[in-house]
């Protein structure tokens, strides 16, 4: 998207595509609670504190595999329609080496006739544009921007996927999710699924869209300057007075609170992590820097996943989780990911400001040094 689309409208059409994940985290969460509704109807079960076994039907054992398969029906689209578009002009000009066939390429996608530009032959074959990933040229052009789009999105996802661990006590606190005695297996999957989806539809998904909006007008830099600091803010409110939102007078308080730190995540850094790696990058790199942006994400989502499931444990060795040692619990995790976010928010002054500008100018590909 990113080299398909013009440098005025370019962040709001990534913006865009990344904000289809949040349709889709709606679409999961319709599916889950239809699943889970049909299959209540069909086999209703006493709760667990009525009897443990028959709590769980077996039949209950389809419902998860049908929810993840389910799953595989947008990806067999995705693949199909992604066999049908052509490679992108830039890639098939700079990388392939094949002017004629990015011109008729880009011809098919835009419906006008184009000519072949003599320019464009000068900058493939200029070897000083040719420099690798691993060169000196790229490191001194390049270093900077990437150890920032790489370290905000590791410390993004460490905050964000540690948001979603904490539903589960957030949402039990809150009397959203009954004590699980008072539920049966299916209960309890339409009780989440539930929950999640209206965290969705008011913090998330409003979220990614006021990305796609504002995010050519504010620019990337200060969408996630601003979302980092949002969330460290949002963070520190809950964290510090934890004992007190927990309290039932003040339940509709803390799920506000709660819904804004999802909702700066995504009018923030969630969004533009994923923009700005596809932008500032040359064509030969732009898509092996996005890579490793995203593994690193990802490196920072197992810390969040596997660290702060351990660390949200409770300190006293008697309430935690069959199976856990103690931790620092709810309350000091959540003011570590504060920290977190604090810490993503100075690393995002490493990160260039790509609006207005094109790819070209970004990557610095049209230079050429005399």
């Amino acid at each position: 998207m990113s080299e398909y689309a013009n440098k005025k409208t370019r962040g709001a059409f990534i913006a865009a595509v990344f904000a289809m994940q949040g349709i889709g985290i709606l679409a999961g969460g319709f599916v889950a609670l239809a699943v889970s509704s049909i299959f209540d109807k069909q086999f209703p079960s006493p709760t667990y504190a009525e009897d443990r076994v028959l709590s769980t039907p077996p039949q209950a054992d389809y419902i998860w595999r049908i929810i993840v398969m389910f799953g595989a029906l947008p990806a067999a689209l995705t693949y199909y329609w992604r066999m049908k578009m052509p490679e992108t002009a830039r890639y098939t000009a700079l990388v392939a080496k094949n002017i004629k066939q990015a011109t008729q390429d880009m011809s098919k996608v835009l419906q006008v006739e184009l000519e072949m530009e003599e320019r464009a032959e000068d900058i493939v074959k200029d070897p000083r544009l040719n420099y690798g990933l691993f060169s000196k040229e790229f490191l001194k052009r390049h270093g900077l921007p990437l150890l920032g789009c790489t370290s905000t999105w590791f410390l993004l996802d460490i905050a964000f996927y540690s948001q979603n661990l904490f539903q589960k006590d957030i949402f039990s606190a809150i009397g959203w999710i009954p004590k699980a005695a008072t539920m049966n297996a299916i209960h309890e999957v339409f009780k989440i699924a539930r929950a999640q989806t209206l965290i969705a539809l008011c913090s998330t998904v409003p979220g990614y869209w006021f990305t796609v909006a504002f995010i050519d007008i504010m620019g990337r830099f200060a969408i996630q300057l601003m979302g980092f600091f949002m969330m460290t803010v949002f963070m520190f409110a809950i964290a510090f007075p934890y004992n007190h939102w927990i309290k039932p007078d003040n339940r509709i308080g803390f799920v506000v609170m709660y819904s804004l730190t999802f909702f700066f995540a995504n009018f923030g850094p969630n969004a533009t992590t994923f923009i700005v790696p596809a932008e500032i990058f040359p064509a030969r790199l732009r898509s092996t820097c996005h890579g490793i942006s995203a593994a690193t994400g990802k490196a920072g989502a197992i810390v969040g996943a596997f660290g702060f499931l351990y660390a949200a444990q409770p300190q006293d060795k008697t309430k935690t989780d069959a199976g856990y040692p103690p931790g620092i619990g709810v309350k000091n995790s959540l003011i570590m990911l504060g920290v977190i976010n604090f810490i993503g928010m100075l690393f995002t002054f490493l990160v260039p400001e790509p609006k207005g500008k094109s790819l070209e100018e970004l990557s610095g590909e049209t230079e050429v040094e005399k």
